[in-house]
């Protein structure tokens, strides 16, 4: 089973993998069923979404309606404003079929451009705030792409005690060292406040490369060789102050990382260094470049 991790001040004791609700987005019921319930058998309790993802949240409704009492479930609003956010949080909740969300999300803030768009007078962040009064969420967090999102995210931590942070991170990332520093302050200033970093793009290969045959529903090329993902996922969860990771958005890509997570053994700050050199060599960030 996977071993699970304190999700910050929130106190949930999380799988080190989460359900990432992005691979359920174009699926049908029958697989989406089938993939939640492999993650269910295997301990994953941590299932994150979006209202973005296509028919993510209604494919997550049906085993909601069973297990809801025994998952942490997050969802995520990609509105900018507070009357649209607003209405977002509650077309979730319906489409998930449940009345309460144990984490909402400002989705896709990956910059200070949008950053200052949720967190302004009259911005998402208002609606989420009043929606975790409201007792429709429990907590409120944020997420954010690209490579100013670990930077982005501690000045969010600035300017509102979020609970939560959803932040890219893998080998390749850190291997640049602007990314690694703004990521380790990052880091350091969750931990001062307690709040939960979980990562995204764990297991990204790049972008697809021109005129490939795209055989996954990831807009990244993923890796998808056991040996790699291995190593993938152990660096992210060896990596100081990471509570878990995501799962990629593909329903096939998601045995693979549990099977490397559940195998799992921390990488010594060497080890850590080792996988950096070689994801330097072979890989790319799924954003471009740096």
């Amino acid at each position: 089973m996977l071993e699970q991790r304190r999700l910050g001040r929130l106190g949930h004791m999380t799988s080190v993998v989460m359900y990432g609700g992005a691979a359920l987005g174009s699926v049908t019921q029958e697989d989406a069923d089938r993939s939640i319930r492999f993650a269910l058998d295997h301990g994953i309790n941590h299932f994150d979404t979006a209202a973005s993802y296509g028919d993510a949240e209604v494919r997550m409704a049906p085993s909601m309606a069973r297990v809801r009492g025994d998952v942490f479930l997050a969802t995520k609003t990609g509105e900018r404003t507070r009357e649209a956010a607003a209405a977002q949080i509650r077309a979730s909740l319906r489409r998930l079929g449940v009345e309460r969300v144990d984490l909402l999300q400002l989705h896709a803030v990956g910059d200070l451009q949008e950053l200052d768009k949720v967190t302004r007078t009259g911005g998402a962040l208002e609606a989420a705030i009043e929606a975790k009064e409201q007792g429709l969420v429990g907590a409120v967090g944020i997420t954010g792409h690209g490579h100013q999102a670990p930077a982005t995210h501690r000045e969010a931590l600035r300017r509102f005690p979020f609970a939560t942070i959803l932040t890219p991170l893998n080998a390749l990332l850190y291997s640049n060292p602007r990314y690694r520093e703004d990521f380790e302050a990052l880091v350091a200033e969750a931990r001062r406040q307690d709040a939960a970093v979980r990562v995204i793009k764990a297991v990204a290969r790049g972008p697809w490369p021109e005129g490939s045959d795209r055989r996954y529903a990831t807009w990244y090329q993923p890796l998808d060789q056991q040996a790699e993902v291995d190593r993938a996922v152990w660096f992210a969860l060896s990596q100081p102050g990471v509570t878990a990771i995501a799962g990629p958005g593909d329903i096939h890509l998601l045995p693979q990382v549990i099977d490397a997570a559940e195998r799992f053994h921390g990488l010594d700050a060497r080890g850590r260094e080792e996988a950096v050199a070689a994801a330097a060599g072979a890989y790319a960030s799924p954003f471009g470049a740096f």
